[in-house]
C-alpha cells in the first residue's frame, strides 16, 4: 500500500487550479521522478475538471487509483495511490485535509492561488503519516487488530482440536 500524491485544487471554470501538492516519488528512478510528478499533477487537474461539485469518485489510471473529492465550494482534493490502498482511508484523508485547508487559507485566495503563494504546510506530513493506513486511521487499526485476534483464536481452536 502506497500513497504517491496528495493535492489540493480549486475547481474553476473552465480549468482546475493546483493550490498545493505533496508527492512521494522515492520509489521511482531518479530520472523518472519529474515526469511522474508532472503526470500526477496533470491527472489530478484533469480528474477535478471532469468531476461534479459535491462528488467523490475513484478513477483507475494505469496502475494507480486516483481518489477525488470535490466539495460544493469548489475546493477539491486528489489522492493518487496504488490499487491496494483502502479507498475509505483515502477519502477520510481528503476530507480532513480539505477541512484544515479551508480553515487556514482564506477563500479569496483559492481561485488565484498557486503552490508558491498558498501557505499551507501540512500536506507533506499527512502524506507521510497516511503511508501506513493502520497507524493513521483508527478504524483500519481496529479492523487489523480484530483480524489478528480472529487468526489467533482460530489457531488456538485448531490446536485444541488436534490435542483431542
Amino acid at each position: 500500500m502506497k500513497l504517491y500524491s496528495l493535492s489540493v485544487l480549486y475547481k474553476g471554470e473552465p480549468k482546475a487550479v493546483l493550490l498545493k501538492a505533496a508527492y512521494d516519488v522515492s520509489s521511482f528512478s531518479f530520472f523518472q521522478r519529474s515526469s511522474v510528478q508532472e503526470f500526477m499533477t496533470f491527472t489530478s487537474q484533469l480528474i477535478v475538471e471532469r468531476s461534479a461539485k459535491g462528488s467523490r469518485a475513484s478513477v483507475k489510471e494505469q496502475e494507480y487509483l486516483c481518489h477525488v473529492y470535490v466539495r460544493n465550494d469548489s475546493l477539491a482534493g486528489v489522492v493518487i495511490a496504488d490499487s491496494e490502498y483502502p479507498s475509505r482511508v483515502a477519502f477520510t484523508l481528503l476530507e480532513k485535509v480539505l477541512d484544515e485547508f479551508s480553515k487556514q487559507v482564506d477563500r479569496i485566495e483559492w481561485p488565484v492561488g498557486s503552490p508558491a503563494t498558498i501557505h499551507y504546510t501540512a500536506l507533506d506530513g499527512h502524506l507521510s503519516r497516511y503511508q501506513n493506513p493502520r497507524e493513521a486511521d483508527p478504524m483500519t487499526k481496529v479492523q487489523a487488530e480484530l483480524d489478528e485476534t480472529k487468526i489467533i483464536l482460530a489457531r488456538k481452536q485448531n490446536s485444541c482440536c488436534a490435542v483431542m
